[in-house]
């Protein structure tokens, strides 16, 4: 699959006011600053469609981008910036976990992993919330660039040891770069995938 169309579509504080489309929608989500947005404008071969920002915390709404006009992808707050204060931490919570629970539209979520960062509480914490409310999530391991594949392996089989204390079965992983764009065809092919199966 080829992303053709990738256009912004807005920023949106609460579910009440997301589009209406009924698109099917592919949401992005991982702690600040792990590289969300380079992903995203790698994936859809723009590169400024979403905005990369050096200070962690920067999007605060649910970031729509509708894609070939035929689905969304979807940009959602980072988790876990320390310097935003405790109450727009919690609305950040508040609204990542209404549009993950409560979202109709959206048919899986890609968690970013810094791919340089030993296994996180937060992130494992995340994880097993998204396992216990069913949402379905698959994860892409970010800021490859300079490792080894070695390097790379080892530090992904970390992650998932991590992870099998408490699962069984683990989700799917990407390995990706936006600087090098590897991991573009197979997430591409993957949603292609869940589209037609749709």
């Amino acid at each position: 699959m080829e992303i053709e169309k990738a256009e912004f579509i807005g920023s949106f504080p609460d579910l009440k006011h997301c589009p209406k489309s009924g698109w099917p929608e592919f949401a992005f989500i991982g702690r600040s600053n792990v590289g969300k947005s380079s992903l995203i404008n790698m994936l859809c071969g723009r590169k400024e469609l979403a905005h990369t920002s050096g200070k962690p915390g920067k999007t605060q709404s649910l970031n729509y981008f509708a894609i070939d006009e035929k689905w969304y992808l979807v940009d959602l707050p980072g988790y876990g910036y320390a310097r935003i204060s405790k109450t727009k931490r919690a609305d950040f919570g508040r609204l990542i976990e209404s549009y993950l629970r409560d979202r109709r539209e959206l048919v899986c979520a890609f968690l970013l992993l810094d791919i340089n960062v030993p296994p996180q509480a937060l992130d494992m914490e995340f994880m097993n919330w998204m396992g216990e409310n069913q949402v379905p999530f698959v994860v892409a391991f970010t800021k490859t660039d300079k490792l080894s594949p070695v390097k790379i392996k080892g530090q992904a089989e970390a992650i998932c040891s991590a992870m099998l204390e408490n699962w069984e079965t683990l989700p799917e992983q990407f390995v990706t770069s936006s600087h090098k764009k590897t991991g573009r065809q197979e997430i591409l092919q993957f949603i292609g995938g869940v589209l037609q199966g749709i």
